[in-house]
This record gives C-alpha cells, structure tokens and sequence, in this order.
C-alpha cells in the first residue's frame, strides 16, 4: 500500500511511520522541509515538500491513502499569536489537502485527518461518543470545529476525522512532563481532580490509525481513545502507584492558572470520551486501562 503522511515527523507521525514500514507499505512523507538526513536507508521512504507538491502534485499520484497529522503543537502558553499559529497550521495542512486530491487524477481511497477529543467541549457528568453533537466552548473546542470543517472540504471517498485524545508514550509527547511531579515526590491532584482525562497509549493510537487504514467502514467521526476515561486524580493515583511515589500534594486550580494562563484549561479541564465505534468494528486495545498503560510506561512490563 502507498500511503502519505504528513506531520510524519512528530510524535506520532514518527511512530506510524515506522509501524507502516514494518508491515512493508510505501511511505511518502509531507512536510515543510526535507530531513537533512534520513535516519532510515529503506528504499520505500521517501521525503516530499509542500512547495514541492505544490509544484509536482503527481508525486502522489496513485496513493492509496493521506494520514494528515499536521499541526502546531498546543503544548505553549496561547498567547494571541501562538493560537493563531495552532488554528493556522491545521485548517492550511487540510486545504493543502484539498487541493492536492483534487488535483489528482487518481483519488485516493481515503484520508484519515487528526481531530481532537475537544470537539464535545468540557463537562464532568456527560459521556460523548462519535454520535455526540460537536460543541464550542472554549479554544481547543473551537479549533476542533473549524480543523474539521476545513476536512470536509476534501473531495474524498472515505474521510476519517480521527478526535485523538492525550496520547501517551513514555519517552515523548505529554507524559514525561505529566509524570515528572510525581517523580519529584510532589504529585497530586491537579484542581478538583474530578476533571476526565480522555487518553490512549501511543502503540493503540498507531495500531488504531491501521486498523482505520485497513477497514473501510471505517469513516466520519472515530475517537481516538482508551475505552475507559480517568479523572485527572485516578491519573495521578495510578501514576503514583506504578512509579513507587505518593499522591499527595494538589495543584490549585488558580496556580495553575497563574503559571499557564488559558493553556491550563489543558490540565484543569476536560472530557469523557469513549471509542464507541473502533470497538463496534472489532478493534481490541492492547492498553484498555489506565493501570495496564501505567505498567508499560513506568517500565514494569
């Protein structure tokens, strides 16, 4: 299978790449500017350039499917210019899309774009599955909203708008920072704690970005989620309790305020999503628990 990526070198986009290498597909992947140098010698990577595309989109003529991972990182304090920057990059990455199929004289099956968890907006009682209403209600909700719209717009077959949670990894992405008080010995609740953590361990987040490839009833809305959503004090207790540290110490919601700004709505903020239609298509998550994610990222298993 021929398949692009682009945002293929984050944090997940290096992660699925490596596991469609594995399974022996041809790789294309989009970004600003070239690698330097490949860490990788397979003969079927291959590095392309938005400007370059934008001047020979036959590159792509013939793949098969468009995993769009692309976007600013929101993990910076949202200042006027850095929400731009988030808002920006995603809506441009999927009308480059856009653009790019349309020009193409043979479509690709499917394009499988990054969304987010935040599109059902905040609440601490509501459950939200993939039949739940969109709803704005704060920055991250209202991005979500415009990054899908900007999805609509590609003239595919099947279009998966995949709304990932935090992902979770133990050498990249949030976690090392999310773990770290705790490994200072100053870990606790963050707020109330009674905030929802919609997460997903980063191998169930690859393996559900092929099970979305390799299925094609597969489309429209698919949360990319553990089946069983924490709260932000059931995080940091079972943290806590794989890495031998105490849970003990809270985080006032006005310092984190203080500290961050807007951006700690990230932290004090949340909510329950469940994967409702990866499980009625037969996907099986290798790290359904917080606490079986917790033994693999705090080195047990």
């Amino acid at each position: 299978m021929r398949v692009a990526v682009t945002g293929g070198t984050g944090f997940v986009g290096r992660a699925l790449v490596k596991a469609l290498l594995e399974r022996g597909d041809d790789i294309w992947v989009v970004s600003r500017k070239k690698a330097g140098s490949s860490s990788s010698n397979d003969s079927r990577l291959h590095q392309v350039t938005w400007d370059e595309l934008a001047v020979s989109p036959g590159s792509l003529e013939g793949t098969d499917v468009i995993v769009n991972l692309a976007g600013e990182s929101i993990n910076q304090r949202w200042t006027a210019a850095a929400k731009q920057r988030v808002l920006h990059s995603r809506t441009e990455a999927a009308a480059r899309i856009a653009n790019l199929v349309s020009q193409l004289n043979q479509k690709p099956e499917a394009v499988i774009n990054a969304s987010g968890i935040s599109a059902y907006g905040n609440s601490l009682t509501a459950t939200f599955d993939e039949s739940s209403p969109l709803k704005v209600t704060d920055f991250l909700s209202s991005v979500v909203e415009q990054w899908e719209q900007a999805a609509n717009a590609i003239p595919v077959k099947r279009l998966v708008k995949l709304r990932v949670g935090v992902v979770l990894n133990r050498t990249g992405g949030a976690f090392p920072l999310m773990a770290l008080p705790h490994r200072l010995f100053a870990g606790g609740r963050l707020g109330t704690g009674s905030q929802w953590l919609s997460w997903i361990h980063l191998e169930d987040m690859v393996r559900l970005i092929l099970f979305c490839i390799d299925h094609r009833e597969m489309e429209g809305p698919v949360n990319g989620s553990a089946p069983e959503p924490v709260t932000n004090d059931q995080f940091g207790r079972a943290l806590g309790k794989a890495i031998g540290r105490p849970h003990w110490l809270p985080a006032p919601a006005f310092m984190m305020k203080a500290v961050l700004g807007e951006m700690s709505s990230l932290l004090l903020e949340g909510q329950r999503a469940v994967p409702r239609k990866a499980i009625e298509h037969g996907f099986t998550f290798k790290y359904p628990t917080i606490e079986s994610a917790m033994s693999q990222l705090s080195g047990k298993s």
